[in-house]
């Protein structure tokens, strides 16, 4: 006849059970993803892009939450705060995850101890474009230009410590040229005094630039990626016409609060990177003009920390404070 089990052996048993049903039981309810910035913007339609699909492989409804303003730094807040139980997330970009920290004296929160990275979304190119009236149409032609201009050139960008304006630093330091920085509030109204010539050129991200360089309402000089952009074959890059080494992304990534348990968090980047590298979803992000990166959790750590190293001296050296 088998021996009976003891109760402590029935104890263990039931908690080695615990997390596999912790695992099969989640979600429960609906997952609330932070976004922080205004609906309908291009971080807010990437999220509606990726949660869909993402929800229905999850068996529960993804709700986009904007928490719009001070530099996604009360989206941040909110998410930082949130109950770390897998049921809130937060879209983080270059700002929230790498910049402000350096940007900003004070913080409300930690990238670094309030996040952990559930993995990449996408990166948006980013192109030195110029009104099409400058006698321009390459970098060598541009850098000759830009050094006969008594006083130094205007550039346009969305706004002070924006990866548009780092991006601007960077180039001008590897460039040797001298370059008078022209903040805005936002994309539009950067893009749209570029076009009507008040400022010669500007870093622009390939979503904001699409429609205006696809027209030749933009002349595209040069693509700060590695390779040639799928969404943009014809602008060469900027490191094959000499600036080596040289590239510049708005970047965006999934995180969490801090402890979240793992194995929901792992749920969470299985199941992102899937999304990610569905068909119809690449498709769908691609002709809005963005690279799609899956990535894993652990990979994203290390693009994070690489991101810091880089942006921090930029940000010191220029003196860039934003409060």
């Amino acid at each position: 006849m088998p021996t009976p089990f003891s109760l402590r052996q029935l104890l263990a048993a039931a908690a080695l059970a615990l997390p596999a049903l912790s695992q099969a039981a989640y979600p429960e309810r609906p997952i609330e993803w932070v976004v922080p910035y205004a609906a309908g913007g291009g971080s807010d339609v990437v999220a509606r892009v990726v949660a869909e699909p993402m929800a229905k492989a999850l068996g529960q409804s993804i709700i986009i939450l904007n928490k719009p303003g001070a530099a996604t730094n009360i989206g941040a807040d909110y998410a930082a705060r949130a109950k770390p139980d897998g049921y809130t997330l937060l879209t983080g970009d270059t700002g929230t995850l790498a910049a402000n920290a350096f940007l900003y004296q004070k913080l409300s929160y930690s990238a670094e101890k309030d996040f952990a990275p559930v993995g990449m979304l996408v990166r948006f190119p980013l192109i030195l474009v110029v009104n099409p009236k400058l006698p321009v149409k390459n970098l060598a032609e541009f850098s000759a230009w830009a050094k006969a201009q008594q006083g130094g050139v205007s550039y346009a960008t969305p706004g002070a410590g924006s990866p548009h304006h780092l991006a601007t630093e960077i180039f001008k330091e590897q460039a040797k040229l001298s370059l008078v920085h022209v903040p805005y509030k936002g994309a539009a109204p950067a893009v749209q005094d570029v076009l009507g010539g008040q400022v010669p050129f500007m870093f622009v991200d390939s979503v904001a630039g699409f429609q205006n360089i696809q027209a030749g309402k933009l002349r595209a000089i040069g693509i700060a990626t590695p390779q040639r952009s799928k969404v943009f074959p014809d602008v060469p890059t900027l490191d094959e016409q000499g600036l080596k080494g040289f590239e510049a992304y708005a970047w965006q990534g999934l995180v969490v609060p801090k402890a979240t348990p793992e194995d929901r968090v792992n749920r969470l980047s299985e199941q992102l990177q899937a999304t990610l590298k569905d068909p119809a979803v690449v498709k769908r992000l691609e002709d809005m003009g963005l690279e799609v990166t899956p990535t894993s959790r652990s990979e994203m750590e290390k693009f994070l920390v690489t991101e810091r190293n880089k942006l921090g001296p930029v940000i010191k050296t220029n003196n860039i404070q934003l409060d």
